[in-house]
């Protein structure tokens, strides 16, 4: 069984995960992006990448983890500042290339202290700032320095 066979599958089918998970498709460095959405909002709160170990280190704990690929390392997202993401539930894209992960944020998911990491919206020629930190990023971060 594959992706593709799924498309014909109904809702409340369900399937051995094992087989899906050797078929999820990572780029050449490992990765795939995984979008943080907030469970019982709906907002898009950022963007970020996840490999294998990271998927399953979240699935298994409930606390979302990522692949850093400017530190090259694991990033438990809050770790530096208490802002973070409890797992609320993990989808897959039609073929298996993208992870949606709901997820319960504590705080601004943005590293600039926002809600979101979507605050820049193109405006015709202007690109205009569309919401203000919900809290000083010096602040945010002030028990990892």
């Amino acid at each position: 069984m594959n992706f593709l066979d799924l498309e014909k599958a109904k809702k409340g089918d369900q399937f051995d995960w094992q087989p899906f998970k050797a078929q999820l498709k990572f780029d050449q460095d490992g990765l795939m992006p995984a979008i943080a959405q907030q469970h019982d909002t709906g907002e898009v709160l950022m963007l970020a990448y996840i490999n294998l170990a990271a998927l399953e280190e979240t699935l298994s704990t409930g606390r979302v983890c990522y692949w850093s690929r400017s530190r090259q390392n694991y990033w438990r997202k809050g770790e530096a500042s208490g802002q973070i993401q409890r797992l609320k539930e993990a989808r897959l894209d039609c073929d298996g290339d993208t992870l949606l992960l709901l997820v319960d944020q504590t705080g601004p998911a943005c590293h600039t202290g926002r809600s979101n990491c979507f605050y820049n919206g193109i405006k015709g020629d202007k690109l205009e700032i569309l919401s203000d930190p919900l809290i000083d990023p010096a602040e945010l971060y002030k028990h990892a320095q």
